[in-house]
């Protein structure tokens, strides 16, 4: 800040993200929601535009009116400056640094035209891997990428091939720095707000501004700014301020974000040093001494001790200043530790009076790895000091490495700055996989790795590579943010999924980042039995129902790749034993979705086994897992799961797990028991009950647990209590759970056939049922036979069930099967009452069913379907989205299956993302080739040429129709397919292709950020 009072905020020009291609509704693609075609933030984008500001100092300043039309010489200058502008879009394609992997679009000017030169800024460029091309004014497209970004201010250079120019000719637009003066008149010609070109007028009003602050992501420093009235918005990153005679005099930085129009320009005096020195084929040498300055006033100096002789010496040899440069921060450790103090007023630089930005980059920048002697004012005392300047290059890191699923690199000086700490220290830069910590911020410093601390990335990578795969190890961190604080977790070391260790480090002269391979991992090691007591449940009635905590386990489930539409990563919950001697576990299928993932099983708070998917109930939300008994020596107890339904109003013991793990009980009542219906998630179909009986109690622990059990006085479990995943609130944009109880009996005749070494086969009808009572019955035409038959097979609830969704299935005929509206009465001779009737279905091939439909009986035979095609046991990666068949949740929402090849997910930073590629899509064809299932849309992608455009038509979830153009980008996403297969030890199996070939398999990472590695995946916008 510059000392007055703030009045006001601050946002960075920041390009719009872009949106998803889809109505938001409807997930409709509309003209002007192509890539950047809207500067509305995506909610989920981990880089909120609004949390960019700054607060900013002088309220005197209103926004100036803008010009009027403009006269004859500005708008020729205006035509021959449009043809040097382009619109760049871009991916950032992993989270580095300051930066979050994000798809986004920004402007640039060509500064030199024979080599290709094109400037913009730094935060477009960004600090990690980019990928991006220009767009010309007439629409020519050409690739483009990073040759320079400057480690401090806020500029980066891109190269370009000028010869891929064919229908214009490229011309440079000259940097004329000198020429910024207050009051001129100036244009900014950019890609404003998702527009192609947009020209705002404003006027520079002052030279002196301090660099804004754009909060805790990236910010400039130790540099002026120009602030002028433009009104320019998202997308003018990287404009060029150009005067009326059509030179660059500023780049387009930054403006306020309270409707104000005020903006913030960069100075192009270290922009055209750089771009000099790629010219000439010099380095472009940075130093710094890791302190911070600002420009503060003459008044304020005063005040921090400047004396009337130095300001009578200063205003003399600078007339038109009125400010000084002051230390702000001084980070520890570093080159000014203990020499420079905050507060320190600047006077000489190497015997010279300065008081300007500019001249003090000028002196740093030549004096790499030389000393500068600095004349100091500290509470009116002269101090002079003698400081070695470091190269600004080496502290601001060009590498990282991948492992477990997370990514990280050394600490850069933007982060040290930001936090006023030492710059050092290993910076989780992705908390993903494995390093997917409780908290879900960012700006965690790794402190130990295995008891072993880990100061460096070199000293990190030593460590982790001597960590075999799936172990589990201590590992301590702090927060930038609090490092008084010692958080210590316990990760599971997953080297399977994430098979590879990637070190990138940064290539200047491509502009990508090259991957290599730090070795294969180590094995995991055997485990040993281990021994272990449970608690003792007090303050129960029923010895019993105490016992019972000997049956509870707490399940972890991780999924490394995102499945089904499923919206986590990462769930856990309590999980009933039903079998001790076969290590059988019952769990809701909120917390174990599929199958393509890592299981922990904690079994007396002590002991931690392995655990795997056994089997996965297609309708009533449960899972069996299982566990290895003989690494358990502890006194596990069976739960005894009731054979008899319990009843509404019958007394019951309810003990739960609440939010935080702790184990909580009440004595209770049954209030309901109901045929759960659970809003369908339009937005990204994904696994919900249907078709089974829903329990409610009378306690209020119920609504606080998501696991836990109803139990008889005598210890037999007489229901379940489950976490359900629901629909999307609209309103907060999160996915609704619900806890209700399941009955036990209903799962039985399944835990008698695993309990047997069976694999069940269930068989179910392809309908969604719905209760109705007699009064809606009578008018659908059901007779008053049926009508007293009901009341008298179910006093306690006089219902029937009509069908209100039929489950799409593949080659069904609809002659003699159930449709919307058909009201059920019997099946295989039994009246249906409850839903739990409704059971007979899945041992039965063939059903004899009476129905109600269209006021008429008619009696049918229902075939019903295998549940064994339910699950998803292919799935492939391509641009950085997932692709599988429809799976179950969608089939029950749909009527129609436009493909068999369906997008559930897609990575941030991707081209997926970039091209609008959304999830519930469903591609029929590429290149104008049909692609009926994965088989086809595998056989045609690995054809199509590394960044190379195709074609995609695909059929929203909604039946609308569209085409999208897409550029392969196989460096970062190389296509990854990921198998099921029985002989794989994780259950799965992973190929990756390039060029068309496998080159890869056996569980083995790409090249670049694929599904299962550190990337973030959005399920729906």
């Amino acid at each position: 800040m510059n000392g007055a009072s703030p009045t006001a905020r601050v946002k960075r020009k920041e390009p719009p993200h872009t949106v998803d291609g889809r109505h938001p509704k409807h997930h409709r693609p509309n003209g002007d929601l192509s890539p950047g075609g809207d500067n509305t933030p995506d909610r989920h984008d981990e880089l909120e535009l609004e949390g960019d500001y700054e607060e900013y100092d002088d309220p005197r300043l209103a926004a100036l009116p803008l010009a009027g039309p403009d006269t004859a010489e500005w708008q020729a200058t205006i035509q021959s400056v449009v043809r040097n502008v382009v619109s760049i879009r871009f991916c950032q394609t992993c989270s580095f640094d300051t930066d979050p992997a994000l798809t986004s679009e920004a402007t640039g000017f060509v500064v030199d035209a024979e080599r290709g030169y094109i400037l913009t800024n730094r935060h477009v460029v960004g600090s990690g891997p980019f990928w991006g091309y220009c767009i010309f004014d007439n629409h020519e497209e050409v690739d483009a990428y990073p040759v320079y970004r400057d480690p401090v201010h806020d500029f980066g250079i891109l190269k370009f091939d000028p010869k891929a120019i064919k229908y214009m000719p490229v011309a440079a637009l000259p940097l004329r720095p000198d020429l910024a003066k207050v009051g001129i008149e100036i244009r900014v010609v950019g890609n404003d707000a998702g527009e192609k070109l947009s020209i705002l007028s404003g006027v520079i009003s002052r030279l002196d501004r301090n660099a804004p602050e754009y909060g805790e992501g990236y910010s400039d420093f130790n540099t002026c700014y120009y602030q002028a009235s433009a009104a320019a918005s998202g997308g003018s990153s990287g404009s060029p301020v150009v005067n009326m005679d059509g030179y660059a005099v500023a780049l387009q930085a930054g403006g306020r974000a309270d409707g104000a129009a005020t903006d913030y320009f960069l100075p192009l005096d270290r922009p055209l040093r750089a771009l000099k020195c790629l010219q000439e084929g010099a380095p472009i040498t940075r130093g710094d001494i890791q302190c911070q300055f600002l420009l503060k006033p003459f008044d304020e100096c005063r005040r921090l001790g400047l004396g009337p002789e130095w300001e009578a010496q200063i205003r003399k040899a600078f007339p038109k200043e009125t400010n000084m440069l002051v230390a702000e921060i001084v980070l520890p450790e570093g080159p000014s530790h203990e020499k420079i103090e905050e507060g320190d007023v600047l006077i000489k630089v190497n015997g010279e009076l300065l008081t300007q930005f500019i001249r003090l980059d000028d002196t740093l920048d030549s004096s790499v790895g030389k000393p500068v002697k600095l004349l100091l004012l500290r509470g009116g005392e002269e101090v002079e000091v003698e400081i070695e300047v470091g190269d600004l290059h080496k502290i601001t890191p060009d590498r990282f490495v991948s492992v477990a699923g997370g990514s990280f690199h050394d600490l850069s000086y933007q982060q040290a700055r930001l936090y006023g700490v030492a710059c050092k220290g290993v910076f989780v830069c992705e908390a993903g996989g494995s390093w997917r910590f409780d908290n879900a911020d960012n700006g965690w410093l790794i402190q130990t790795v295995d008891q072993k601390k880990t100061p460096d990335l070199d000293t990190f990578i030593e460590v982790i590579q001597k960590v075999p795969d799936k172990a589990r190890v201590v590992v301590t961190y702090k927060h930038l943010r609090d490092l008084h604080t010692l958080n210590t977790t316990i990760i599971y070391i997953d080297r399977h999924w994430a098979k590879k260790m990637k070190l990138a480090v940064r290539n200047d002269e491509t502009g990508l980042w090259d991957f290599s391979n730090l070795g294969e991992p180590l094995p995991p090691v055997a485990p040993v039995p281990r021994k272990a007591a449970f608690i003792q449940l007090e303050h129960t009635s029923h010895p019993a129902v105490a016992d019972l905590v000997r049956s509870f386990v707490h399940v972890s489930c991780t999924m490394p790749v995102k499945l089904d539409g499923f919206p986590k990563n990462r769930k856990w919950g309590m999980g009933l034993v039903i079998d001790a001697d076969k290590g059988l576990v019952a769990i809701s299928r909120a917390i174990v979705p599929y199958d393509l993932c890592d299981i922990s099983i904690t079994i007396a708070d002590s002991i931690v086994v392995e655990g795997k998917v056994v089997f996965l109930h297609p309708l009533q939300n449960y899972a069996i897992i299982q566990y290895d008994p003989k690494l358990v020596d502890a006194p596990v107890l069976s739960a005894r799961l009731s054979s008899e339904e319990i009843t509404q109003g019958a007394s019951t013991y309810f003990i739960g797990y609440n939010r935080i793990g702790r184990i909580v009980h009440a004595a209770t009542t049954v209030t309901e028991i109901f045929a759960v219906t659970i809003p369908a998630n339009s937005g990204a179909p994904r696994y919900r009950a249907v078709n089974v009986d829903a329990i409610t109690v009378d306690t209020s622990l119920s609504g606080q647990c998501g696991s836990g059990v109803l139990v008889a006085q005598d210890g037999t479990v007489q229901a379940l209590w489950l976490t359900y995943l629901g629909e999307r609130n609209p309103s907060t944009h999160r996915d609704e759970e619900y806890h209700l109880g399941l009955a036990t009996p209903t799962m039985l005749p399944v835990v008698k056939q695993i309990q047997q070494g069976l694999d069940p086969k269930l068989r179910m009808l392809s309908v969604e049922f719905r209760a109705i009572q007699m009064s809606q019955a009578r008018l659908m035409g059901v007779s008053e036979e049926w009508i007293h038959q009901v009341s008298e097979a179910n006093t306690a609830h006089h219902q029937l069930f009509m069908v209100t969704k039929r489950t799409f299935e593949r080659n069904e005929q609809l002659e003699g099967a159930l449709l919307e509206g058909d009201i059920l009465l019997m099946l295989n001779e039994k009246i249906i009452t409850k839903i739990s009737d409704l059971d007979i279905m899945y041992s039965h091939e063939l059903l004899n069913a009476v129905i109600v439909r269209d006021c008429e009986e008619l009696n049918l035979q229902l075939p019903t379907v295998a549940a064994d095609d339910v699950e998803t046991d292919r799935a492939v990666s391509f641009c950085g989205a997932i692709f599988h068949a429809p799976h179950h949740a969608v089939r029950q929402q749909i009527s129609k299956l436009f493909s068999e090849v369906y997008v559930s997910a897609r990575t941030r930073g991707s081209p997926s993302y970039q091209y609008g590629l959304a999830p519930t899509n469903f591609i029929t064809h590429v290149n104008g080739k049909s692609t009926p299932d994965l088989e086809a849309f595998l056989t045609e992608v690995v054809k199509i040429p590394d960044n190379t455009y195709f074609r995609l038509r695909a059929v929203t979830f909604d039946n609308v129709p569209w085409v999208v153009t897409m550029k392969k980008n196989d460096h970062y996403f190389p296509t990854m397919e990921l198998v099921k297969d029985a002989n794989e030890e994780c259950g799965w199996r992973r190929v990756t292709y390039e060029g068309g070939k496998v080159i890869q398999g056996e569980g083995e990472d790409g090249a670049g950020a694929t599904a299962g590695e550190s990337t973030d995946m959005d399920v729906c916008e």
